[in-house]
């Protein structure tokens, strides 16, 4: 009898935790898992938004792949963009996390400052930025006028143009990666501190050889997500340079986007989409087995 009524009750359990579950794996399978499989066996079809699919095997991967000059010229500006964002978004958030770790007046002011941009619109944020930067008028033009110099057309220069969309991403996601650094810093124990101070070790190398070492784990987190979220790239790109001038800035997500609802190629977009998923996998997967290097303390 008290067999049945445990099983009875372990049955009920079971159903409300599954009843409970069941509408956010709806959404999941219905919003996520189901278009990814629908665009994976897309990228096997030539289907067009004017002509019926019809299937063709492999060809849209080898186009990309060995017939398209400009999917690796996108694939070499998003590595670009990648190369130049992730360094400089961790030093600076970094570096802003040792600034605003100290129990000062005000510090909760300044963090906040840091980290609004990252909850601020990102279509606003970059049409802001578009007309600080604006060849004749802008912000940057305008302060380098009052010196005597005359500004460059920074969006419309083949050399300037992603480096000042960098700069963009980089001010406009930094504070997230501050308030890891900040949480991890605050977890690193006082008495490593006071050891190496007793021990004579200057700031820098309390740094290198105490503070670095102890967040490494946070490090890594960060540099994973910041690389990923770097090789993902549009809305910067889309609302300031449109992928110009010339293909300068066109990154992988925007030529996905331009071949999927400008030409309505949705055969050979999907295809590039599943070739950046690689790209990401690949490059996650390699930090991932690189971190037992420098990484010595995980839990």
């Amino acid at each position: 009898m008290n067999v049945t009524i445990r099983k009875s009750n372990a049955w009920r359990e079971a159903l409300y935790g599954y009843t409970f579950i069941a509408p956010m794996m709806l959404g999941y399978i219905i919003f996520l898992l189901g278009p990814i499989l629908m665009a994976f066996m897309m990228s096997f079809t030539n289907w067009s938004l004017f002509e019926s699919a019809s299937y063709v095997g492999l060809a849209n991967y080898r186009q990309a792949i060995m017939g398209e000059e400009l999917f690796w010229s996108t694939v070499k500006n998003t590595l670009y963009f990648s190369a130049g964002l992730v360094p400089l978004n961790i030093m600076i958030s970094l570096s802003l996390a040792l600034l605003l770790q100290k129990k000062v007046k005000g510090i909760g002011l300044f963090r906040t400052i840091v980290f609004t941009p990252v909850v601020t619109s990102l279509v606003a944020w970059g049409i802001v930025w578009k007309y600080i930067f604006n060849t004749d008028g802008g912000l940057v033009n305008q302060l380098l006028h009052l010196f005597g110099m005359t500004g460059p057309a920074w969006l419309y220069d083949f050399q300037l143009a992603m480096p000042v969309v960098i700069l963009v991403s980089v001010l406009k996601n930094v504070g997230m990666n501050m308030v890891i650094f900040l949480a991890a810093l605050q977890d690193v124990p006082v008495m490593y501190y006071e050891a190496a101070k007793i021990d004579g070790a200057s700031p820098w190398k309390r740094f290198v050889h105490v503070t670095l070492p102890l967040i490494a784990p946070s490090l890594f987190l960060t540099m994973v997500i910041t690389t990923i979220g770097s090789l993902k790239v549009f809305g910067q790109i889309y609302v300031m340079t449109g992928g110009g001038p010339g293909d300068s800035t066109k990154v992988l997500v925007y030529y996905i986007y331009e071949q999927a609802f400008k030409l309505y190629q949705f055969g050979y977009a999907s295809a590039v989409a599943f070739l950046l998923f690689g790209i990401i996998l690949l490059l996650t997967v390699l930090q991932w087995v690189v971190r037992k290097r420098w990484i010595y303390h995980e839990q």
